[in-house]
Protein backbone atom coordinates (compact mmCIF):
# COMPACT_ATOMS: atom_id res chain seq x y z
CA UNK A 1 0.00 0.00 0.00
CA UNK A 2 1.12 3.18 -0.74
CA UNK A 3 1.59 6.14 1.84
CA UNK A 4 1.59 9.47 1.46
CA UNK A 5 1.27 13.07 2.87
CA UNK A 6 -0.78 16.46 2.08
CA UNK A 7 2.53 17.45 -0.02
CA UNK A 8 3.64 14.50 -1.68
CA UNK A 9 0.42 13.47 -2.23
CA UNK A 10 -0.36 16.36 -4.61
CA UNK A 11 2.95 17.00 -6.68
CA UNK A 12 2.62 20.18 -7.06
CA UNK A 13 5.74 21.91 -7.12
CA UNK A 14 6.64 24.25 -10.03
CA UNK A 15 4.51 21.67 -11.92
CA UNK A 16 6.75 18.75 -11.97
CA UNK A 17 5.04 14.97 -11.27
CA UNK A 18 7.04 13.33 -8.45
CA UNK A 19 6.78 9.55 -9.73
CA UNK A 20 5.18 7.32 -6.67
CA UNK A 21 3.96 4.37 -8.68
CA UNK A 22 1.83 2.13 -7.14
CA UNK A 23 1.23 -1.59 -8.33
CA UNK A 24 -2.05 -1.07 -9.65
CA UNK A 25 -4.53 -4.32 -9.56
CA UNK A 26 -5.82 -6.22 -12.79
CA UNK A 27 -8.68 -4.81 -14.28
CA UNK A 28 -11.12 -6.57 -16.79
CA UNK A 29 -12.64 -3.31 -18.47
CA UNK A 30 -13.58 -3.53 -22.48
CA UNK A 31 -11.71 -0.98 -24.77
CA UNK A 32 -14.29 -0.97 -26.60
CA UNK A 33 -16.31 0.33 -23.47
CA UNK A 34 -14.59 3.92 -24.12
CA UNK A 35 -14.80 3.79 -27.50
CA UNK A 36 -11.62 5.88 -26.99
CA UNK A 37 -13.06 8.86 -25.64
CA UNK A 38 -13.67 9.87 -21.41
CA UNK A 39 -17.15 8.75 -19.82
CA UNK A 40 -17.89 11.44 -17.44
CA UNK A 41 -19.72 10.70 -14.55
CA UNK A 42 -21.28 13.92 -12.82
CA UNK A 43 -22.07 13.30 -9.28
CA UNK A 44 -24.87 15.84 -8.39
CA UNK A 45 -27.47 16.12 -5.58
CA UNK A 46 -30.54 18.21 -5.12
CA UNK A 47 -29.22 19.13 -1.98
CA UNK A 48 -25.45 19.99 -0.07
CA UNK A 49 -24.60 17.84 2.92
CA UNK A 50 -24.98 14.13 1.54
CA UNK A 51 -21.41 13.26 1.06
CA UNK A 52 -20.85 14.14 -2.51
CA UNK A 53 -17.47 15.08 -2.18
CA UNK A 54 -16.52 12.18 -0.24
CA UNK A 55 -18.09 10.11 -2.94
CA UNK A 56 -16.29 11.86 -5.82
CA UNK A 57 -12.82 11.77 -4.36
CA UNK A 58 -12.81 7.88 -3.21
CA UNK A 59 -14.67 6.60 -6.29
CA UNK A 60 -12.01 8.31 -8.30
CA UNK A 61 -9.48 7.32 -6.39
CA UNK A 62 -11.06 3.65 -6.34
CA UNK A 63 -11.23 3.91 -10.45
CA UNK A 64 -7.40 5.04 -10.56
CA UNK A 65 -5.93 2.26 -8.10
CA UNK A 66 -7.88 -0.12 -11.02
CA UNK A 67 -5.48 1.16 -13.33
CA UNK A 68 -8.10 3.71 -15.33
CA UNK A 69 -7.10 7.24 -16.60
CA UNK A 70 -9.21 9.15 -14.15
CA UNK A 71 -9.40 12.75 -14.18
CA UNK A 72 -11.13 14.43 -10.93
CA UNK A 73 -12.88 18.25 -11.26
CA UNK A 74 -14.13 19.51 -8.68
CA UNK A 75 -17.24 22.08 -10.25
CA UNK A 76 -18.56 23.06 -7.12
CA UNK A 77 -17.46 26.62 -6.78
CA UNK A 78 -16.74 26.08 -2.96
CA UNK A 79 -14.03 24.08 -3.95
CA UNK A 80 -14.88 21.29 -1.45
CA UNK A 81 -12.83 18.87 -3.47
CA UNK A 82 -9.42 20.56 -4.10
CA UNK A 83 -9.73 21.66 -0.56
CA UNK A 84 -9.86 18.26 0.69
CA UNK A 85 -6.97 16.58 -0.84
CA UNK A 86 -4.94 20.51 -1.19
CA UNK A 87 -4.58 23.63 0.75
CA UNK A 88 -3.03 25.58 -2.41
CA UNK A 89 -6.06 24.33 -4.76
CA UNK A 90 -7.41 28.55 -4.01
CA UNK A 91 -4.37 29.33 -5.84
CA UNK A 92 -4.67 27.08 -8.73
CA UNK A 93 -6.25 27.93 -12.16
CA UNK A 94 -9.11 25.76 -12.56
CA UNK A 95 -12.37 24.37 -14.47
CA UNK A 96 -14.17 27.98 -13.81
CA UNK A 97 -11.36 29.45 -14.63
CA UNK A 98 -11.39 27.26 -18.16
CA UNK A 99 -14.75 28.53 -18.55
CA UNK A 100 -14.00 32.46 -18.08
CA UNK A 101 -10.96 31.65 -20.96
CA UNK A 102 -11.29 28.46 -23.01
CA UNK A 103 -7.46 29.68 -24.18
CA UNK A 104 -5.98 28.29 -20.88
CA UNK A 105 -3.86 25.16 -21.84
CA UNK A 106 -4.90 21.96 -20.18
CA UNK A 107 -1.49 21.27 -18.62
CA UNK A 108 -1.91 24.25 -16.10
CA UNK A 109 -5.27 22.60 -14.71
CA UNK A 110 -4.04 19.58 -13.88
CA UNK A 111 -2.55 18.61 -10.85
CA UNK A 112 -0.73 15.20 -10.63
CA UNK A 113 -1.21 12.86 -7.80
CA UNK A 114 1.21 9.90 -6.68
CA UNK A 115 -0.74 7.77 -8.61
CA UNK A 116 -0.07 7.96 -12.69
CA UNK A 117 -3.12 7.27 -13.10
CA UNK A 118 -4.83 9.65 -10.83
CA UNK A 119 -5.26 13.78 -11.75
CA UNK A 120 -7.24 16.41 -10.27
CA UNK A 121 -8.61 19.86 -11.79
CA UNK A 122 -9.34 21.88 -9.01
CA UNK A 123 -12.56 24.74 -8.77
CA UNK A 124 -10.41 27.63 -10.07
CA UNK A 125 -10.08 31.20 -8.55
CA UNK A 126 -13.14 32.36 -10.55
CA UNK A 127 -15.56 30.05 -9.35
CA UNK A 128 -16.69 32.84 -6.07
CA UNK A 129 -17.70 35.01 -10.01
CA UNK A 130 -19.10 31.80 -11.77
CA UNK A 131 -21.30 30.89 -8.32
CA UNK A 132 -23.84 33.66 -8.38
CA UNK A 133 -23.24 34.91 -12.32
CA UNK A 134 -24.11 31.93 -14.71
CA UNK A 135 -27.85 31.08 -16.34
CA UNK A 136 -28.58 27.42 -17.62
CA UNK A 137 -26.82 26.80 -20.98
CA UNK A 138 -24.53 29.62 -20.66
CA UNK A 139 -21.28 27.62 -20.74
CA UNK A 140 -22.71 24.63 -22.25
CA UNK A 141 -20.49 24.89 -25.48
CA UNK A 142 -17.02 25.57 -22.91
CA UNK A 143 -18.40 22.49 -20.74
CA UNK A 144 -18.24 19.67 -23.61
CA UNK A 145 -14.74 21.32 -24.92
CA UNK A 146 -13.14 20.75 -21.60
CA UNK A 147 -14.56 17.24 -21.42
CA UNK A 148 -13.60 16.66 -25.56
CA UNK A 149 -9.71 18.48 -24.01
CA UNK A 150 -10.08 15.78 -21.10
CA UNK A 151 -10.37 12.94 -24.19
CA UNK A 152 -7.77 14.06 -26.14
CA UNK A 153 -5.34 13.10 -22.79
CA UNK A 154 -6.60 9.22 -22.80
CA UNK A 155 -8.65 9.99 -20.03
CA UNK A 156 -10.55 7.06 -19.57
CA UNK A 157 -13.16 8.47 -16.45
CA UNK A 158 -13.75 11.82 -15.87
CA UNK A 159 -15.74 12.52 -12.21
CA UNK A 160 -17.52 15.66 -11.66
CA UNK A 161 -17.99 17.09 -8.38
CA UNK A 162 -20.78 19.51 -8.74
CA UNK A 163 -22.45 22.21 -6.96
CA UNK A 164 -26.00 21.24 -5.00
CA UNK A 165 -29.05 21.35 -7.22
CA UNK A 166 -30.10 21.44 -11.30
CA UNK A 167 -29.27 24.94 -12.19
CA UNK A 168 -26.77 26.97 -13.66
CA UNK A 169 -23.16 25.51 -14.33
CA UNK A 170 -24.56 22.20 -12.32
CA UNK A 171 -27.35 22.76 -15.23
CA UNK A 172 -24.89 22.45 -18.15
CA UNK A 173 -22.32 19.71 -16.54
CA UNK A 174 -25.64 17.13 -16.60
CA UNK A 175 -26.79 18.34 -20.00
CA UNK A 176 -22.92 16.92 -21.69
CA UNK A 177 -22.08 14.33 -18.86
CA UNK A 178 -22.60 10.51 -20.34
CA UNK A 179 -23.89 9.64 -16.73
CA UNK A 180 -25.03 10.76 -13.14
CA UNK A 181 -24.99 9.16 -9.66
CA UNK A 182 -27.16 10.89 -7.39
CA UNK A 183 -25.60 10.46 -3.71
CA UNK A 184 -28.26 10.32 -1.37
CA UNK A 185 -27.97 10.82 2.56
CA UNK A 186 -29.76 8.37 4.34
CA UNK A 187 -31.98 10.83 6.60
CA UNK A 188 -35.79 11.33 6.16
CA UNK A 189 -35.72 15.29 5.03
CA UNK A 190 -33.56 14.26 2.42
CA UNK A 191 -35.18 10.97 1.02
CA UNK A 192 -38.39 13.24 0.27
CA UNK A 193 -35.92 15.33 -1.99
CA UNK A 194 -35.57 12.20 -4.48
CA UNK A 195 -38.39 12.13 -6.80
CA UNK A 196 -37.82 15.87 -7.32
CA UNK A 197 -34.22 15.44 -8.12
CA UNK A 198 -35.05 12.46 -10.67
CA UNK A 199 -37.98 14.48 -12.39
CA UNK A 200 -35.34 17.40 -13.04
CA UNK A 201 -32.97 14.80 -14.10
CA UNK A 202 -35.87 13.58 -17.04
CA UNK A 203 -36.08 16.89 -18.02
CA UNK A 204 -32.69 17.01 -18.71
CA UNK A 205 -32.65 14.49 -21.17
CA UNK A 206 -34.51 16.64 -23.66
CA UNK A 207 -30.85 18.01 -24.14
CA UNK A 208 -28.74 15.63 -23.64
CA UNK A 209 -30.93 12.16 -24.45
CA UNK A 210 -27.59 9.68 -24.03
CA UNK A 211 -27.95 10.99 -19.97
CA UNK A 212 -27.53 7.62 -18.17
CA UNK A 213 -29.07 7.99 -14.61
CA UNK A 214 -26.80 5.15 -12.92
CA UNK A 215 -28.54 5.79 -9.88
CA UNK A 216 -28.69 7.20 -6.47
CA UNK A 217 -26.02 5.75 -3.63
CA UNK A 218 -27.42 6.15 -0.33
CA UNK A 219 -24.48 7.97 1.74
CA UNK A 220 -23.88 8.46 5.89
CA UNK A 221 -25.64 5.24 7.02
CA UNK A 222 -25.58 4.89 10.77
CA UNK A 223 -27.08 1.66 11.17
CA UNK A 224 -27.28 1.93 14.79
CA UNK A 225 -29.91 4.43 14.00
CA UNK A 226 -33.03 3.36 13.59
CA UNK A 227 -33.80 6.83 11.83
CA UNK A 228 -31.14 6.18 9.45
CA UNK A 229 -31.78 2.43 8.59
CA UNK A 230 -35.66 3.17 8.19
CA UNK A 231 -34.81 6.06 5.56
CA UNK A 232 -33.02 3.62 3.13
CA UNK A 233 -35.54 1.59 4.09
CA UNK A 234 -38.27 3.93 2.82
CA UNK A 235 -35.89 5.30 -0.06
CA UNK A 236 -35.33 1.17 -1.36
CA UNK A 237 -39.16 0.73 -1.95
CA UNK A 238 -39.48 3.99 -3.34
CA UNK A 239 -36.96 3.38 -6.21
CA UNK A 240 -36.96 0.29 -9.14
CA UNK A 241 -33.65 -1.88 -7.80
CA UNK A 242 -31.98 -1.05 -10.81
CA UNK A 243 -32.13 2.77 -9.74
CA UNK A 244 -30.45 2.11 -6.61
CA UNK A 245 -26.99 1.02 -6.14
CA UNK A 246 -26.28 -1.80 -3.29
CA UNK A 247 -23.55 -0.68 -2.24
CA UNK A 248 -23.89 2.33 0.99
CA UNK A 249 -21.60 4.63 2.37
CA UNK A 250 -21.63 4.83 5.82
CA UNK A 251 -20.95 7.51 8.32
CA UNK A 252 -17.33 6.90 9.54
CA UNK A 253 -14.96 9.39 11.36
CA UNK A 254 -12.71 7.87 9.01
CA UNK A 255 -13.70 10.17 6.17
CA UNK A 256 -13.02 13.22 8.20
CA UNK A 257 -9.53 12.42 9.26
CA UNK A 258 -8.38 11.26 5.51
CA UNK A 259 -10.21 14.83 4.35
CA UNK A 260 -7.71 16.55 7.30
CA UNK A 261 -4.79 14.26 5.88
CA UNK A 262 -5.39 15.45 2.26
CA UNK A 263 -5.75 11.44 1.34
CA UNK A 264 -8.33 9.59 0.31
CA UNK A 265 -9.30 7.29 2.90
CA UNK A 266 -8.12 4.40 1.24
CA UNK A 267 -4.50 5.08 1.48
CA UNK A 268 -4.71 5.53 5.37
CA UNK A 269 -3.11 2.75 6.99
CA UNK A 270 -6.52 1.95 8.68
CA UNK A 271 -8.69 2.87 6.05
CA UNK A 272 -8.71 -0.63 3.65
CA UNK A 273 -12.10 -1.47 5.06
CA UNK A 274 -13.45 1.82 4.19
CA UNK A 275 -11.81 2.10 0.58
CA UNK A 276 -13.13 -1.19 -0.02
CA UNK A 277 -16.79 0.05 -0.10
CA UNK A 278 -15.50 2.37 -2.66
CA UNK A 279 -14.07 -0.56 -4.66
CA UNK A 280 -17.59 -2.21 -4.74
CA UNK A 281 -19.05 0.58 -5.94
CA UNK A 282 -16.41 1.42 -8.89
CA UNK A 283 -17.61 -2.57 -10.11
CA UNK A 284 -20.98 -1.71 -9.77
CA UNK A 285 -20.71 1.50 -11.84
CA UNK A 286 -18.31 -0.53 -14.05
CA UNK A 287 -20.84 -2.72 -14.97
CA UNK A 288 -23.94 -0.75 -15.02
CA UNK A 289 -21.94 1.73 -18.09
CA UNK A 290 -20.78 -2.01 -19.49
CA UNK A 291 -24.36 -3.23 -19.67
CA UNK A 292 -25.53 -0.24 -21.08
CA UNK A 293 -23.38 -0.12 -23.99
CA UNK A 294 -24.02 -3.19 -24.69
CA UNK A 295 -20.63 -5.20 -23.39
CA UNK A 296 -21.86 -7.94 -22.86
CA UNK A 297 -18.23 -9.98 -22.55
CA UNK A 298 -17.47 -7.37 -19.65
CA UNK A 299 -17.04 -8.97 -16.00
CA UNK A 300 -17.05 -6.24 -13.09
CA UNK A 301 -13.53 -7.23 -11.26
Amino acid sequence: MCRASIHDYTALAKGRRKDFRCVLPTVIFANSLFNRRVISIAISSQKGGVGKTTLSINLAHAFARAGLNTLLVDADPQGSVGLSLTRQSRLLAGFYDFLADPSIPMERLMIPTRLETFALVAAGQASDYEAGNSSSGSHLARVRAFLHNAASRRYDICLIDTAAGLFGVTNDIISSADAVIIPQQAEPLGIRSVPKLLEGLNRLRITNPRLNVLGVCLTMIQHGLAESTEAASALRQLLPEEMLFQTAIPRDEIFIRASAKGLPVGVLEDGRGAGTVFDSLRAEVQAKLARSRGASTYQPH
